[in-house]
């Protein structure tokens, strides 16, 4: 009879499924390399620098820090949610003083006792509960695995266009240097009649639109300090951020992108999003199993006296079983079912919606690397034609064969050329970072943020 008890029971326990994402099966990715991510995709930038800033920032930034109290939270959550397959054991005590004296001699009564209830779980409804938050619980994890990689590539984004603020701002200067010689080169032609007046003017216009950029550069520096010391969880004022001096790295080889299933296990926004429907299921199967019949137990002993000395001469308990079936809701527990079944379906097309958004993110990444690459030889192909017509004109103007605005428009297209190079190859480094992003899985944190 245990037995046949012990097969219903398991028969009708909740079952869990991995259940895939809405979609068609994905084809792989346009592009793929070789170099296999390590599991802090940093690392493959090679820049020591970078390394102590993010690593400083896994352990006093902020928003990550009250992530992860929102993971203790549903921890606990899940550990509140487990208690209730076990018996809820109590302990009691009462006293009182009753007049006149009527029913007790000395008119005290003393109660000490304890009290237990357990309801046994035959359907699994209990279990559904625990799952869920368990399951809710690993999405949180889940949730501050993504947010220690967003601020990991967020801390790389910001420190590198720190270094090429500064690397234009150091162009700027020596641009600026450059245009002030030339002035005085021009004064001193113009002194001997060899020139107008009109291309000092124009040439000293060149400089100040030059010391004007560099004015924008100091405030982008002092900006991104700003910006870099609150994600490393410092006070700007302190003025924690030291000022680069080194060049941006060399891209590394590029990443294996492996297949999009792949992405699927290991990107940590993906899984949040499958354990919530996972979660999701489970709440409907505890709403489902809410239609069938509750069995609970519970037990009581207690002594009783009206004086402390005879307490413990005599005990008394009990024990009762109580079985309840709902029979008439008014449509509240099918309400219920209904509603838990529209959000595990809200759930899967989030969770498809999520696998999509990774696929994109991947896939335009790609594409943009590609087409930057051609970006960047365009401009390296332009700037030496720069030079080289700005180096004709220079010695045909020397010799009077041209006038001097075509050289002071091919001294400022060079010249913005150059800045154009820098700014094309930070975005180079940033799609790669958004590649690395897209494609890294989650990652351990040895010591949680605990500003």
């Amino acid at each position: 009879m245990a037995l046949l008890f012990l097969c219903i029971v398991n028969a009708c326990a909740p079952k869990i499924t991995n259940i895939p994402p809405p979609l068609e099966e994905p084809q792989p990715f346009s592009y793929t390399g070789t170099e296999v991510i390590p599991e802090k995709w940093w690392i493959s930038l090679k820049d020591t620098t970078l390394n102590k800033l993010i690593d400083s920032a896994l352990s006093k930034n902020m928003e990550l820090a009250a992530t992860w109290q929102q993971v203790l939270a549903a921890r606990a959550i899940q550990k509140r949610q487990a208690s209730t397959l076990w018996p809820q054991v109590e302990a009691n005590a009462r006293t009182s003083l009753n007049r006149p004296q009527a029913d007790f001699t000395g008119g005290e009564d003393i109660q000490l006792g304890l009290s237990a209830s357990y309801e046994l779980d035959l359907w699994g409804r209990l279990r559904s509960a625990k799952q869920a938050e368990a399951f809710r619980a690993k999405a949180s994890y889940y949730d501050y695995q993504t947010t220690a990689l967003v601020l990991s590539t967020q801390i790389a984004t910001t420190w590198y266009r720190l270094v090429t603020a500064q690397r234009q701002l150091v162009l700027a200067n020596q641009q600026i240097k450059t245009n002030d010689d030339i002035v005085e080169l021009i004064q001193t032609r113009f002194s001997s009649g060899q020139t107008r007046a009109v291309d000092i003017l124009r040439q000293r216009q060149l400089s100040e639109a030059t010391r004007t950029l560099k004015i924008g550069y100091e405030t982008d520096v002092a900006l991104l300090k700003n910006q870099l010391a609150v994600l490393l969880g410092e006070a700007p004022q302190n003025n924690p951020i030291p000022t680069p001096t080194d060049s941006l790295p060399s891209l590394p080889p590029f990443p294996d992108t492996g297949l999009p299933l792949e992405l699927i296990r290991n990107r940590p926004d993906v899984q949040q999003a499958q354990h919530f429907l996972l979660a999701a299921d489970r709440d409907m199967a505890e709403a489902v199993r809410s239609q069938y019949p509750r069995l609970s137990v519970s037990a009581t002993g207690q002594f009783r006296a009206n004086d402390y000395s005879d307490l413990f001469k005599e005990w008394a308990y009990s024990l009762a079983a109580n079985l309840a079936a709902p029979l008439f809701y008014g449509g509240q527990i099918r309400a219920e079912i209904d509603r838990t079944e529209a959000l595990k379906n809200q759930q899967l097309y989030n969770y498809g919606q999520t696998v999509l958004n990774s696929f994109r993110e991947v896939e335009d990444a790609l594409l943009q690397e590609q087409k930057q690459k051609e970006q960047l030889e365009s401009l390296k192909r332009q700037l030496e034609l720069a030079e080289k017509t700005s180096r004709q004109l220079k010695i045909e103007y020397l010799y009077g064969a041209s006038e001097y605005l075509d050289v002071l428009l091919t001294l400022n297209q060079e010249q913005q050329l150059r800045r154009d190079l820098i700014a094309a190859e930070q975005t180079q480094l940033e799609i790669r970072i958004d590649l690395y992003r897209a494609l890294a899985g989650g990652f351990e944190i040895e010591n949680p943020a605990t500003p």
